[in-house]
Order: structure tokens, then sequence, then C-alpha cells
């Protein structure tokens, strides 16, 4: 679960709140029934975690509950953030399609800072070496034809904290 930086709406957490932030910003159980044994151990119903999960997501108090693979573990070693300069009227259209590939884990907007950074879509490419990402990048490159206006690959060097905000008792 990440943590956004800026709440999007007035939201004041409660002690309900607080208690499934805890027990889940290291992780979701992992068991088949992961919110049935969250709301087990909060002495909670489980339509109930799953509305407040709901309710803090709409808030912007969380961004979403998903899966953080660590990618080397499964053997992906060659891991590049591949960094484009496409035309703004189409950044959502190649976000979206960019980010449906398989080999990319997520796709994003950033602003430009011209001169310097030209590049305004961001996409993190996985590969078992980076020959293998080079050659996905290539893809993409040719996927975008001549909306690909430059682009470059920046690749791991180490691995980055995988976790979002946490919060104290």
């Amino acid at each position: 679960m990440n943590t956004a930086e800026a709440i999007t709406t007035e939201y004041t957490l409660d002690d309900t709140d607080r208690a499934i932030i805890l027990a889940t910003q290291s992780g979701l159980p992992l068991t088949p029934r992961p919110y049935h044994q969250l709301a087990d151990q909060l002495n909670l119903r489980v339509e109930e975690v799953l509305a407040r999960f709901r309710r803090m997501a709409e808030a912007g108090v969380i961004r979403r509950i998903g899966a953080v693979p660590n990618h080397y573990k499964l053997g992906y070693r060659g891991n590049g953030m591949s960094v484009w300069n496409v035309p703004d009227a189409r950044i959502r259209h190649w976000g979206q399609k960019i980010g449906a590939l398989d080999e990319v884990s997520h796709c994003y907007h950033r602003p430009r800072h011209l001169p310097e950074w030209p590049y305004n879509l961001f996409a993190m490419v996985h590969g078992h070496d980076r020959a293998a990402v080079e050659e996905q990048v290539n893809r993409i490159a040719e996927l975008l034809g001549d909306d690909d206006l430059g682009h470059e690959v920046l690749f791991s060097t180490r691995i980055l904290k995988k976790t979002g905000l946490r919060i104290t008792g």
C-alpha cells in the first residue's frame, strides 16, 4: 500500500483507519483471503475493512494497493527507466498503451524541465539483462513511431526502498 504524498480531500484518520494502515503498511497477509485475515486480526467485519480502504483511496490517503515484486529475486537484472519525449496531446494515449505492456511495471507522466530535460513520459522496463531491456525499449520506440521525439534508458544500479510513507502507532 502506498500513501499519497498529498491528501486530495480533507480526511481525518480515526483509530480504526490507523490500525488498518499500521497492519498493512508492510504488506497484506500472503493468504488466499488477506482481507478476511486482516478483519479477524483487527476484530472487524471484512466489509468494514474494504469500505475503509475504499474511502481512504477516494480521499487520496492511499493511492493503490498492489504487489511490489522484487525483480532482482525473480531474475530480472536489467531494469531500466525509459524516459520519452512524446507530444503532450498524446501523453494519456501513450501512457495507457505503454503501461499495459507486459515488460513495463509502471508508466507515468512527469513535467519536462526544459531545456535540460525534455522527457514527459516515464516507463520502467524489466528484462533479464540490459540487452533485453534495450530490445524492449526499441519495440516501444517502434510503437510510438513519429511520436517518439527522443528517449533514453536510465539503468538501475542498486535497489532503492520499495515502500511508501510509514506511520507509527
